[in-house]
């Protein structure tokens, strides 16, 4: 899918995929979304911009996600979204080439959507290509922001069931926990891909000094939400270590009865198998009170560890 925006008196204006090509021309930004072979195929022709395949634009090396070539500046950045109820960081190809932005991404982000409905209802959101890449990168770290704030809240509720309630299932906690630890994870490489990015536009980029102070406003920004993103780290791993810890001592009581309950049933056992034994000469066959004997014996032997088990504090 393309889309093209030109600017119009300070807002951007969308064009129709099938403008012609003079007016396609004039385009301060090429948005591309899970481009097809033709469409790739125009905007490389239009503009003589070669676009990056989708495994470059998933490259890890810092090389490959931010350079300069002939063509323009290459940023590549991780944006985070949900994708089918899934939290889901997809890279998105930027190059600015001259004063004209192109972006490059598998799927639809709302980021993008954003910036759209503000560049349309508000004057002066995107002035130039650098302009619009500072402020998807802008909207990005604020929708970060704004995670972090969702993961601190769940992990609020999930310290909750593990340290207040007694009637929670502890295993659902844990599943919550891994939840959220996923999510903070990705949210810390969308920060730091954030964070590297702006570097290099700040020693690459050529900005003015309005953009330079805007570039280390964001950078400040970034630095300001690892610390709250490590802290959240270090508090899925606290509940985590609190919540296996409470399994195992749940698990230690259930272990704890059966092995009472087999030591106080195993003495009654030995003195019913005694006289279960079949020997020609066993003296108690013959009493009268045998029978009784045989079971006063078990009872006694029965309670007799129990009671010292009492004594000592162990149930």
């Amino acid at each position: 899918m393309l889309f093209a925006f030109v600017l119009d008196n300070g807002r951007l204006v969308p064009l129709a995929g099938d403008e012609p090509e003079r007016r396609l021309g004039d385009a301060l930004w090429i948005d591309l979304v899970d481009p097809s072979d033709e469409e790739r195929a125009r905007v490389e022709a239009l503009y003589r911009q070669e676009l990056p395949e989708a495994e470059e634009a998933e490259e890890i090396e810092a090389s490959a996600r931010s350079y300069e070539d002939e063509s323009g500046l290459h940023v590549h950045g991780l944006f985070l979204h949900e994708v089918d109820g899934h939290p889901r960081n997809t890279s998105v190809a930027f190059t600015v080439s001259g004063d004209r932005l192109f972006s490059l991404r598998e799927r639809e982000i709302p980021a993008f959507r954003l910036l759209r409905m503000r560049a349309r209802r508000e004057t002066g959101v995107a002035m130039s290509a650098m302009s619009i890449l500072l402020t998807l990168l802008e909207i990005k770290i604020e929708d970060l922001a704004d995670t972090l704030e969702e993961v601190y809240t769940g992990l609020e509720r999930v310290s909750s069931m593990v340290l207040e309630e007694n009637d929670v299932e502890l295993e659902d906690s844990i599943d919550e926990l891994a939840r959220h630890e996923d999510m903070n994870g990705k949210v810390r490489l969308c920060l730091m891909d954030a964070q590297r990015g702006l570097t290099f536009l700040l020693r690459r980029g050529r900005l003015d000094a309005a953009s330079t102070e805007w570039v280390r406003e964001l950078l400040r920004d970034i630095d300001s939400l690892l610390p709250h993103n490590s802290f959240l780290f270090e508090k899925v791993n606290f509940l985590m270590d609190a919540a296996q810890g409470f399994i195992n001592i749940e698990q230690n009581q259930i272990i704890k009865i059966f092995s009472i309950a087999a030591v106080v049933f195993l003495p009654p056992t030995l003195v019913a198998s005694i006289y279960g034994m079949n020997f020609d000469y066993m003296p108690e066959l013959h009493w009268l009170v045998g029978y009784p004997w045989a079971l006063l014996l078990m009872l006694a032997s029965a309670i007799a560890p129990y009671w010292y088990f009492k004594r000592k504090g162990w149930l």
